[in-house]
């Protein structure tokens, strides 16, 4: 499922204090800043840092 590119444009990191915008990859949005990752469940973006996953290096 492919986000509104209206409703992603408006979509930003809430871990990040500035804000970063957020990019749809498959069924999660990734923050390029600090690389967490968020779900999209069901069409819903989870923003929430503690459900968010960080790669490892």
């Amino acid at each position: 499922m492919t986000l509104d590119p209206k409703f992603l444009a408006v979509l930003a990191c809430p871990a990040d204090d500035d804000r970063p915008p957020l990019r749809q990859v498959g069924e999660t949005l990734v923050c390029d800043k600090c690389g967490r990752v968020y779900p999209i469940r069901d069409g819903i973006p989870i923003l929430l840092p503690e459900e968010a996953t960080i790669p490892s290096s």
